[in-house]
């Protein structure tokens, strides 16, 4: 079952812009450690960073939530999996959100696919929920 769709489209430009702007204050407020640590390798940081705060912006939205008290940019982390595929992890309050919102009996799996051309980077959020039971097949 689809609990929650989100999708977002961030100009790289944008992103930079905050960046020369406000520096680290900018980077550690929204990125987690392992994300800036991942950027620091990267040839086009502000690329890379504009992708991840397409992602955060589009898990919000897939979670009904924008940013409240309880959930902040830094609760959504990105990562990549062995072979490259982009995935979220969700922590603090985003996690205790979609733990409150999926049904009993189930459990959540958060799908990200990132994207990114002519100065615009892309996210796109599924999040799906499949009975605890299908695990054990």
């Amino acid at each position: 079952m689809i609990l929650g769709i989100g999708s977002d489209l961030t100009r790289i430009d944008r992103i930079r812009a905050s960046i020369d702007r406000l520096g680290v204050r900018f980077l550690q407020r929204v990125f987690t450690s392992g994300e800036m640590a991942k950027a620091n390798t990267i040839l086009d940081p502000a690329g890379f960073y504009a992708k991840r705060w397409a992602a955060k912006e589009a898990v919000l939205k897939a979670l009904g939530t924008g940013l409240n008290r309880n959930i902040s940019w830094r609760c959504i982390e990105t990562y990549h999996l062995e072979g490259g595929r982009p995935a979220v992890r969700l922590l603090g309050g985003a996690a205790d959100h979609l733990a409150a919102i999926c049904p009993p009996g189930h459990r959540a799996e958060v799908h990200l696919t990132l994207s990114d051309e002519q100065g615009l980077a892309q996210a796109f959020v599924i999040i799906e929920t499949r009975p605890i039971s299908e695990d054990a097949d």
